[in-house]
């Protein structure tokens, strides 16, 4: 717990020190023909690739523009929002990604594999949630908190639960039963 707290402490200092140096227009301007750029010489190396190598390398050259955005945005216009947003770009881009790796596996190593991705963006995105309310400065901050990491740990455990219930599909008669009631009772899950 004290580890945590230290943690948010460090990663919020560095989010509020950000919001001290906004871009000009200039910059901004600048910031997204790079980005730009960058995009299209990512995206121009994916063409000598093939098949399903080729879909990775787009989705990471997709995933890296989208998350290059949010960034700018959050450096031009310093906001808790922005930075939420920030770390949504992430956990998606992440997702996107993982789950085009997923189309090299087939049958249920496939299906175990998306749901892992998606447990993985679920637990990014309600982090974000968190980051966000841990920022905020109004007088019920306290309660929002406790709302806000009462649902992420909601979330984050049926997400787990559903990559767990999957690893079951691979058995049969006892063994899948024991394996999906196994996962109900790790998860607190009826």
């Amino acid at each position: 717990m004290k580890t945590r707290l230290m943690l948010l402490t460090a990663m919020m200092s560095c989010t509020l020190a950000g919001h001290a140096m906004a871009l000009t227009k200039d910059e901004y301007s600048a910031g997204k023909t790079r980005i730009s750029a960058d995009y299209k010489a990512s995206r121009d190396q994916c063409g000598a690739m093939k098949a399903n190598a080729k879909d990775i390398c787009v989705s990471e050259a997709k995933g890296a523009e989208k998350v290059a955005k949010a960034e700018l945005e959050a450096q031009y216009k310093p906001s808790t929002k922005n930075t939420e947003k920030v770390a949504l770009a992430k956990a998606d881009a992440m997702y996107d990604t993982a789950k085009e790796k997923c189309d090299d596996l087939a049958g249920n190593a496939k299906d175990v594999c998306v749901k892992d991705a998606k447990a993985a963006q679920v637990k990014a995105k309600e982090d974000a949630k968190v980051m966000k309310v841990a920022a905020d400065t109004s007088k019920d901050k306290a309660e929002k908190m406790t709302d806000v990491k009462k649902d992420a740990t909601a979330e984050k455990r049926e997400a787990d639960y559903k990559a767990a219930k999957e690893r079951c599909d691979a058995m049969t008669g006892a063994a899948k039963d024991s394996c999906q009631n196994d996962a109900k009772l790790k998860f607190g899950m009826k």
